[in-house]
């Protein structure tokens, strides 16, 4: 009896052993723009893969401390980084992220929102747009991709930033949607994909054509990755064409293989 309970303890225990191995713990930092996209498509993927994903946020850009490079600086363990496709390829360049493991998953629009039922200021135009911006009484934008866009290349293209800069506010760490839907800010900025989401605000519109900018969301695989191949497994699957109707869903433009 002794001895059959003995091996029944031990088959148990290989089992065991054997599913531990199986299911692997794969670390995921994604930036806002993709969120809404993964939040949906990762329970599938971890059942088509047999991977658990362990989820944490961050911005493509900036020095916040939940920032995707900030986090990288600092050694947090990360196997997949899911971010704008410029501040992948600084990863790459820099040594944070796997050269070739880069792929492109969905395309991103810059977008423009009020609290909800607020008026909607025409943005129709390039010059509609100029007013929307010297009129409000106060902007957000992103410190990431599409704030960086903004204030470093868009509003002083338009050469109105000096009149609007002091009226205008950064936001870290929190989606430009819920500062406007609490009244902080009249008017708010952002990939069109983060501002879905929000309760409390109404999306005015697109960037006019002639400034819009088009952000590439990719992912990777981080340098020193404790799960390469599990990583490389769920982009696999984030970037298939089953993904793509979800992430069109989201206010994305997916990319597919």
């Amino acid at each position: 009896m002794r001895r059959a309970t003995t091996g029944a303890l031990a088959a148990g225990t290989l089992v065991a052993m054997t599913a531990a191995a199986v299911v692997k713990d794969v670390a995921v930092v994604t930036s806002g723009g993709f969120t809404a996209a993964y939040t949906e498509l990762s329970a599938g993927c971890e059942a088509a893969t047999g991977a658990t994903l362990k989820t944490s946020l961050g911005s493509s850009m900036g020095g916040a401390p939940d920032s995707i490079p900030s986090r990288l600086a600092r050694r947090e363990p990360v196997d997949i980084v899911i971010m704008a496709r410029p501040a992948l390829d600084g990863l790459v360049k820099g040594g944070q992220a796997v050269a070739g493991s880069e792929v492109d998953l969905a395309r991103s629009t810059i977008a423009m929102a009020v609290k909800a039922g607020a008026p909607k200021p025409d943005i129709s135009t390039v010059e509609a747009f100029k007013r929307a911006l010297l009129d409000a009484k106060s902007i957000a934008y992103s410190a990431s991709a599409s704030g960086t866009y903004l204030s470093e290349q868009a509003f002083p293209k338009l050469g109105i930033w000096d009149q609007i800069s002091s009226k205008s506010k950064k936001i870290f760490s929190e989606r430009v949607g819920t500062i406007v839907a609490r009244g902080e800010a009249e008017i708010g900025f952002q990939q069109t994909s983060e501002l879905i989401p929000i309760a409390g605000i109404e999306i005015v519109g697109q960037l006019p054509p002639e400034i819009q900018q088009t952000t590439v969301f990719s992912a990777g695989v981080a340098a020193g990755a404790q799960e390469p191949e599990a990583a490389r497994a769920i982009i696999a699957c984030l970037s298939s064409p089953k993904a793509a109707p979800v992430i069109s869903k989201t206010g994305l433009d997916p990319v597919t293989k």
